[in-house]
């Protein structure tokens, strides 16, 4: 069968949709995961059938930039003859495509298997682990010769496996891929829940007891300026965005996708907001993808105006 563009080709980092395939317990749910935080819309265990359908509803061939990553394993009834033709309705229709396969010896999925203490799924009743591992091996071989793209993790954590997809399907680093929200908050409105890191900023000069400033905010020149041109803010920043640059690689080592950074001062009005919009540009700068808020704002500018 014709397989449309491949996974791997240079003009093709990112097919329209990826059917998801491969050994229980090879790491499909890492995939699910890695795919989703590249963006795609994922869904796991799809009939073939219905692939065109919600490739079609999610919008893909809107121009929205969105993608489809759908998992199709034994679970699904009359899987090999469905995807034959879910794979040829998708060419008619001009979406690009790959089958990703997960494969594992058969040694690596019955220690995974042992770690996380769950059965096979497949396996039947009074059945041992490896005769199911060999049954699901025989009959997904027709979905091996399938496969667009095969990656054996034997060898691989979670992370390389992460690391790898990446590699196959994107050009953006694991750190232009984490989501970082710098966001500020007051204090006196209660202490954020969602927060990663809190720093604490109320220990810098107060820009609410100058009448002038007190109505305004931190995203305002003269609040701004007070705030970060402060000899005690400098010397605060430089340490802060030191600290930032060396916890920072970390998280992005460990896998993490999103990361939270809350900037707290008393009202959440003045200095958190520019301290945080500081925060935000920095990490801008060094390259993280970065989405900025300011919790309170809007309930401290209600106040000043009342």
């Amino acid at each position: 069968m014709s397989h449309g563009p491949r996974i791997g080709d240079s003009a093709l980092n990112s097919p329209d949709v990826i059917v998801i395939s491969g050994m229980s317990g090879a790491g499909k749910t890492e995939a699910m995961h890695t795919f989703e935080d590249l963006g795609y819309y994922v869904i796991d265990n799809l009939p073939p059938s219905l692939i065109l359908s919600v490739a079609q509803m999610s919008g893909i061939s809107s121009g929205v930039g969105r993608h489809l990553a759908v998992v199709c394993d034994l679970r699904s009834q009359k899987l090999f003859e469905d995807l034959d033709e879910a794979l040829k309705s998708l060419e008619a229709h001009e979406f690009s495509y790959g089958v990703l396969y997960l494969e594992a010896s058969d040694e690596v999925l019955l220690r995974r298997y042992a770690l996380n203490r769950r059965p096979h799924p497949l396996a039947r009743e009074g059945e041992a682990t490896i005769d199911a591992v060999r049954r699901e091996r025989e009959q997904m071989a027709a979905m091996l010769e399938r496969a667009t793209l095969t990656i054996d993790t034997t060898n691989l954590k979670p992370k390389q496996l992460r690391s790898r997809l990446l590699a196959e399907f994107t050009h953006l680093t694991e750190q232009q891929l984490m989501e970082v929200h710098v966001f500020s908050f007051g204090f006196k409105y209660g202490m954020p829940e969602e927060a990663d890191i809190i720093i604490d900023v109320r220990f810098l000069p107060n820009p609410y007891w100058d009448p002038k400033m007190r109505p305004l905010t931190g995203q305002d020149a003269l609040v701004r300026d007070f705030v970060i041109g402060h000899p005690q803010t400098k010397a605060f920043l430089e340490r802060w965005t030191s600290l930032l640059d060396t916890v920072m690689p970390g998280y992005v080592n460990e896998g993490k996708s999103r990361l939270s950074v809350g900037v707290g001062c008393s009202g959440g009005q003045h200095r958190s907001v520019a301290i945080a919009e500081a925060t935000a540009a920095h990490l801008t700068h060094e390259g993280y993808h970065v989405l900025t808020s300011h919790r309170d704002l809007a309930r401290a500018e209600r106040n000043a105006s009342s």
